[in-house]
């Protein structure tokens, strides 16, 4: 089978890495990729005429698609009368990502546990409602943001300042919702489904913050790791019973046209697990573990969710831990320089997904904020941490800034 992975992260390099070992895969190109990734394809990965010229050229059968917004855009639905499929949901499912307001009137509709919320689409009356709340709350800009529409506020002063960036941003009115801040720990579960039946990878954690203990601005993910050791057989079965179970409920009595990731952003409060928000398709730097954690047939597993075997489809993990660190440009998530040589990618290393990165005259260049993620494996978190950062210790670029903490919050 020939296949087209959509991206450019390392997210596309992990799913191409893990198609590849497929004995179903006969060639994977990564549209358009990047300097670690093979078969890459130049073509925007918004192109879908042009997407589809390639694909019906060179015999492609499968789409995976790595980045949210061709899923919101309607990708599926453009290829809904060709031959090839395409993982992902359709142009209305993907609003479970695309849109937070449509996203949370599912949750309250199906009774998926998450936090109270409120809707507007000014902001004089959002403000009055800020003060009321004291300021404790979480902003959300409706539509896609690129991580940068989320305000999470602990006073009147914070909340204002969200509700002037958003109007500079987006003018007088727009869509935009207020929440209950929840507090716990944040967990990641990403979920394969046919529209009716899901089947769940190991859960995982995403290091979102800059700096070390979770301080400084919110960046794309500077580092992950699973299985998470607080997160056991019994608080699986919470997760299932108020958040899997009844989304999947919700999936299939709205009809979605769903055949793809759900990843559920979760907080694990004092009432339990929370939906902090979806998205529609593989997480990244999540990816980048959960793959490489996961011993079965990635591809048999896609198929599954278009031939009616999901439902019967074992998943099997591999044993230990899956720590991944981040390597980024230094000034990301702001202003940060490009084409700065990597050194210590000659050797070819296993477990090393890029990102940022390009490749010109048999050099790796960096070409954007998160430039590399460096993954070990260990037999018990503290080893896979460690292995991690050891690894880590053989790349250089200059202006290299990496978290040092991964793996190591307080809780575990």
């Amino acid at each position: 089978m020939k296949i087209a992975v959509i991206g450019s992260g390392g997210r596309e390099h992990a799913i191409a890495w893990k198609l590849n070992q497929s004995n179903l895969a006969e060639k994977v190109f990564v549209i358009p990729g990047n300097g670690g990734t093979e078969k890459n394809i130049s073509i925007d990965v918004n192109d879908f005429t042009e997407i589809k010229k390639f694909c019906e050229s060179n015999d492609i059968e499968l789409i995976v698609v790595g980045p949210e917004v061709p899923l919101v855009d309607g990708i599926v639905d453009f290829f809904k009368d060709s031959s090839i499929i395409v993982f992902g949901p359709d142009k209305v499912a993907a609003q479970l990502e695309g849109s937070k307001i449509f996203a949370k009137r599912f949750m309250k509709k199906y009774r998926v546990a998450t936090g109270n919320f409120e809707e507007f689409t000014e902001i004089n009356s959002a403000s009055k409602f800020i003060v009321e709340k004291g300021g404790n709350c979480v902003i959300k800009y409706d539509g896609l943001a690129a991580g940068k529409g989320v305000y999470v506020c602990s006073s009147i002063d914070e909340a204002k300042k969200a509700l002037s960036d958003l109007k500079q941003k987006y003018g007088e009115e727009f869509n935009f919702l207020i929440e209950e801040k929840l507090v716990g720990s944040e967990l990641s579960i990403l979920g394969f489904t046919d529209g009716k039946n899901i089947k769940l990878l190991q859960p995982s954690q995403d290091h979102k913050q800059l700096l070390d203990g979770d301080k400084g601005p919110n960046t794309g993910g500077m580092g992950a790791f699973c299985p998470v050791p607080f997160c056991d057989s019994q608080m699986l079965n919470k997760i299932q019973k108020k958040i899997v179970e009844p989304t999947m409920k919700g999936i299939k009595a709205e009809g979605f046209n769903f055949k793809g990731v759900v990843y559920f952003g979760l907080m694990m409060t004092k009432d339990g697990p929370k939906v902090l928000e979806y998205n529609v398709r593989l997480g990244d730097p999540e990816s980048e573990v959960v793959l490489p954690a996961f011993k079965g047939d990635f591809l048999k597993l896609i198929l599954s969710c278009f031939d009616g075997t999901l439902k019967d489809f074992q998943m099997e993990f591999n044993n230990g831990y899956f720590v991944d660190v981040v390597l980024t440009s230094g000034g990301y998530p702001k202003a940060y320089k490009k084409d700065i040589p990597i050194c210590g990618l000659d050797e070819a290393k296993e477990l090393v997904f890029h990102a940022g990165t390009k490749k010109e005259a048999d050099k790796f260049l960096t070409n954007g904020g998160r430039v590399l993620n460096i993954v070990a494996h260990g037999e018990t978190l503290d080893n896979a941490i460690e292995n991690a950062y050891e690894k880590v210790n053989g790349f250089y670029f200059d202006d290299m800034f990496f978290r040092k903490d991964i793996g190591r919050r307080e809780n575990y």
